[in-house]
Protein backbone atom coordinates (compact mmCIF):
# COMPACT_ATOMS: atom_id res chain seq x y z
CA UNK A 1 0.00 0.00 0.00
CA UNK A 2 1.08 3.59 -0.67
CA UNK A 3 2.35 5.39 2.45
CA UNK A 4 3.29 9.15 3.59
CA UNK A 5 6.86 9.10 4.25
CA UNK A 6 7.32 12.05 5.77
CA UNK A 7 5.21 15.24 6.01
CA UNK A 8 7.92 18.32 5.49
CA UNK A 9 7.39 22.02 6.40
CA UNK A 10 9.49 24.93 6.50
CA UNK A 11 12.65 25.61 8.72
CA UNK A 12 13.89 28.53 7.74
CA UNK A 13 13.47 31.22 5.04
CA UNK A 14 15.31 30.72 1.85
CA UNK A 15 16.50 34.08 0.09
CA UNK A 16 17.64 34.63 -3.44
CA UNK A 17 18.08 38.35 -3.77
CA UNK A 18 15.22 39.93 -2.45
CA UNK A 19 12.80 37.06 -3.24
CA UNK A 20 11.89 34.50 0.07
CA UNK A 21 10.90 31.27 -0.46
CA UNK A 22 9.73 28.29 1.71
CA UNK A 23 11.61 25.79 -0.29
CA UNK A 24 13.74 24.58 2.53
CA UNK A 25 11.44 22.05 3.89
CA UNK A 26 12.43 19.68 6.42
CA UNK A 27 10.00 16.61 8.27
CA UNK A 28 8.34 17.53 11.42
CA UNK A 29 8.28 15.17 14.70
CA UNK A 30 4.61 15.82 14.91
CA UNK A 31 1.10 15.77 13.21
CA UNK A 32 0.22 19.00 11.25
CA UNK A 33 -3.24 19.86 10.66
CA UNK A 34 -4.43 20.46 6.61
CA UNK A 35 -6.96 23.27 6.55
CA UNK A 36 -9.83 23.53 3.58
CA UNK A 37 -10.14 26.91 2.12
CA UNK A 38 -11.82 29.58 4.14
CA UNK A 39 -13.79 32.26 3.47
CA UNK A 40 -12.48 34.41 0.99
CA UNK A 41 -12.83 37.85 3.63
CA UNK A 42 -11.16 35.65 6.20
CA UNK A 43 -7.33 35.73 4.25
CA UNK A 44 -6.74 31.74 4.86
CA UNK A 45 -5.58 29.72 2.62
CA UNK A 46 -5.75 26.18 2.23
CA UNK A 47 -2.40 23.76 3.22
CA UNK A 48 -0.64 22.88 5.68
CA UNK A 49 -1.36 24.81 8.78
CA UNK A 50 2.18 26.74 10.04
CA UNK A 51 4.03 26.00 7.17
CA UNK A 52 5.71 28.72 4.92
CA UNK A 53 5.42 30.14 1.86
CA UNK A 54 7.37 33.24 0.44
CA UNK A 55 6.57 33.80 -3.45
CA UNK A 56 2.50 34.27 -2.99
CA UNK A 57 2.20 35.35 -6.75
CA UNK A 58 3.73 31.91 -7.96
CA UNK A 59 3.72 29.19 -5.22
CA UNK A 60 0.77 27.92 -3.05
CA UNK A 61 -3.21 29.07 -3.12
CA UNK A 62 -5.88 26.40 -3.17
CA UNK A 63 -5.04 24.53 -6.59
CA UNK A 64 -1.11 24.30 -4.86
CA UNK A 65 -2.08 23.95 -1.60
CA UNK A 66 -0.29 20.27 -1.26
CA UNK A 67 2.98 19.49 -3.18
CA UNK A 68 3.78 15.77 -3.43
CA UNK A 69 6.74 14.13 -4.39
CA UNK A 70 7.56 10.36 -4.32
CA UNK A 71 10.77 9.15 -2.40
CA UNK A 72 11.07 6.63 -5.43
CA UNK A 73 11.80 9.73 -7.60
CA UNK A 74 14.23 11.51 -5.09
CA UNK A 75 16.35 8.21 -4.93
CA UNK A 76 16.69 8.46 -8.80
CA UNK A 77 17.94 11.72 -8.73
CA UNK A 78 19.98 11.09 -5.85
CA UNK A 79 21.95 8.71 -8.37
CA UNK A 80 21.81 10.61 -10.50
CA UNK A 81 23.31 13.60 -8.88
CA UNK A 82 25.69 11.74 -7.00
CA UNK A 83 24.90 13.62 -3.66
CA UNK A 84 22.13 13.11 -0.91
CA UNK A 85 18.64 14.18 -0.97
CA UNK A 86 16.71 14.15 2.13
CA UNK A 87 12.42 14.01 2.31
CA UNK A 88 11.74 17.39 1.64
CA UNK A 89 14.61 18.39 -0.06
CA UNK A 90 12.62 19.18 -3.46
CA UNK A 91 10.78 21.69 -1.03
CA UNK A 92 7.40 19.11 -0.99
CA UNK A 93 5.25 19.21 1.74
CA UNK A 94 4.50 15.54 1.99
CA UNK A 95 6.96 12.48 0.57
CA UNK A 96 5.27 9.51 -0.22
CA UNK A 97 6.37 5.70 -1.15
CA UNK A 98 4.57 3.41 -3.32
CA UNK A 99 2.73 5.94 -5.28
CA UNK A 100 2.94 6.79 -9.21
CA UNK A 101 2.78 10.41 -8.66
CA UNK A 102 3.68 11.23 -12.30
CA UNK A 103 1.16 9.51 -13.67
CA UNK A 104 -2.02 9.96 -11.42
CA UNK A 105 -4.73 11.79 -13.33
CA UNK A 106 -5.75 15.16 -12.86
CA UNK A 107 -8.85 15.39 -10.63
CA UNK A 108 -7.70 11.96 -8.90
CA UNK A 109 -8.09 12.20 -5.09
CA UNK A 110 -6.60 10.56 -2.38
CA UNK A 111 -7.94 9.92 1.37
CA UNK A 112 -4.91 9.94 3.78
CA UNK A 113 -4.96 8.41 7.32
CA UNK A 114 -7.77 7.60 9.19
CA UNK A 115 -9.19 11.06 10.70
CA UNK A 116 -10.64 11.94 6.70
CA UNK A 117 -8.40 14.07 5.01
CA UNK A 118 -9.28 14.07 1.30
CA UNK A 119 -6.81 16.29 -1.46
CA UNK A 120 -7.30 16.40 -5.21
CA UNK A 121 -4.34 16.15 -7.91
CA UNK A 122 -4.76 19.25 -10.09
CA UNK A 123 -1.60 19.90 -12.17
CA UNK A 124 2.63 19.28 -12.07
CA UNK A 125 5.14 21.54 -10.49
CA UNK A 126 7.17 23.68 -12.97
CA UNK A 127 10.47 24.26 -12.18
CA UNK A 128 11.86 27.66 -11.55
CA UNK A 129 15.03 29.96 -10.53
CA UNK A 130 14.18 29.50 -6.68
CA UNK A 131 13.81 25.80 -7.61
CA UNK A 132 17.19 25.66 -9.51
CA UNK A 133 19.40 28.48 -6.77
CA UNK A 134 18.05 25.97 -4.02
CA UNK A 135 19.69 23.33 -5.28
CA UNK A 136 22.81 24.92 -6.62
CA UNK A 137 22.99 22.37 -9.96
CA UNK A 138 24.16 23.85 -13.05
CA UNK A 139 21.34 23.49 -15.65
CA UNK A 140 19.06 22.34 -13.47
CA UNK A 141 15.47 23.70 -15.09
CA UNK A 142 16.87 22.18 -17.93
CA UNK A 143 17.65 18.48 -16.31
CA UNK A 144 14.73 18.71 -14.18
CA UNK A 145 12.22 19.43 -17.32
CA UNK A 146 14.00 16.58 -19.32
CA UNK A 147 13.32 13.84 -17.06
CA UNK A 148 9.40 14.57 -16.81
CA UNK A 149 9.25 13.76 -13.03
CA UNK A 150 7.80 16.64 -11.63
CA UNK A 151 5.26 15.56 -8.72
CA UNK A 152 1.98 16.74 -7.97
CA UNK A 153 0.55 19.80 -6.49
CA UNK A 154 -3.08 19.02 -4.97
CA UNK A 155 -6.09 20.98 -3.36
CA UNK A 156 -7.81 20.09 -0.01
CA UNK A 157 -11.57 18.69 -0.59
CA UNK A 158 -11.64 17.30 3.25
CA UNK A 159 -9.55 18.82 5.96
CA UNK A 160 -7.94 16.41 8.65
CA UNK A 161 -4.28 15.86 9.38
CA UNK A 162 -0.97 14.52 8.45
CA UNK A 163 1.53 12.05 10.05
CA UNK A 164 4.56 10.23 8.99
CA UNK A 165 3.31 6.96 8.43
CA UNK A 166 -0.33 7.49 7.35
CA UNK A 167 -1.64 4.74 4.12
CA UNK A 168 -2.79 6.89 1.04
CA UNK A 169 -5.56 5.49 -0.88
CA UNK A 170 -6.52 6.77 -4.48
CA UNK A 171 -10.12 6.62 -3.67
CA UNK A 172 -11.20 8.24 -7.16
CA UNK A 173 -10.19 8.26 -10.51
CA UNK A 174 -11.89 10.21 -12.94
CA UNK A 175 -12.80 9.11 -16.65
CA UNK A 176 -9.72 10.66 -18.97
CA UNK A 177 -6.13 10.22 -19.27
CA UNK A 178 -4.95 13.43 -18.63
CA UNK A 179 -2.07 12.58 -16.27
CA UNK A 180 0.36 14.70 -14.22
CA UNK A 181 3.24 13.97 -17.02
CA UNK A 182 0.59 14.69 -19.58
CA UNK A 183 0.28 18.69 -18.17
CA UNK A 184 3.61 18.77 -17.99
CA UNK A 185 4.67 17.75 -21.26
CA UNK A 186 2.18 19.87 -22.40
CA UNK A 187 3.18 22.85 -20.49
CA UNK A 188 7.33 22.28 -20.77
CA UNK A 189 7.74 20.23 -23.89
CA UNK A 190 5.03 19.90 -25.95
CA UNK A 191 2.14 22.39 -26.96
CA UNK A 192 0.90 21.28 -29.15
CA UNK A 193 -0.53 18.90 -26.34
CA UNK A 194 -2.34 21.42 -24.36
CA UNK A 195 -6.23 21.43 -26.14
CA UNK A 196 -6.16 17.38 -25.18
CA UNK A 197 -6.30 18.80 -21.82
CA UNK A 198 -9.50 20.35 -21.78
CA UNK A 199 -10.67 16.08 -20.87
CA UNK A 200 -9.56 17.59 -17.07
CA UNK A 201 -12.13 19.45 -15.61
CA UNK A 202 -9.97 19.64 -12.19
CA UNK A 203 -7.06 21.81 -13.44
CA UNK A 204 -6.66 25.09 -11.84
CA UNK A 205 -8.32 27.89 -13.49
CA UNK A 206 -4.81 29.61 -14.98
CA UNK A 207 -4.10 26.30 -16.91
CA UNK A 208 -7.30 26.08 -18.34
CA UNK A 209 -7.01 29.48 -19.73
CA UNK A 210 -3.92 28.30 -21.49
CA UNK A 211 -5.99 25.52 -23.04
CA UNK A 212 -9.10 27.86 -23.97
CA UNK A 213 -6.50 30.56 -25.99
CA UNK A 214 -4.75 27.52 -27.94
CA UNK A 215 -8.03 25.70 -28.48
CA UNK A 216 -9.51 29.01 -29.83
CA UNK A 217 -6.70 29.73 -31.72
CA UNK A 218 -6.57 26.62 -33.56
CA UNK A 219 -10.26 26.90 -34.76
Amino acid sequence: MASLLTVNTTQAPFHLGELRSGIDKRPSDVPLAVRAPGPRQSGLGSGIVGDSIGDRRHHGGDDQAVYAYAREDLDGWQSRTDRELTNGMFGENITTSGLDVTNSLIGERWSIGSDGLVLEVTSPRTPCKTFSAWLDIPGWIKTFTAAELPGAYLRVIEPGTLRAGDPIEVIDRPDHSVTVGTVFRALMLEPDLIPTLAAADALPDKIKQQVARRRGGSS
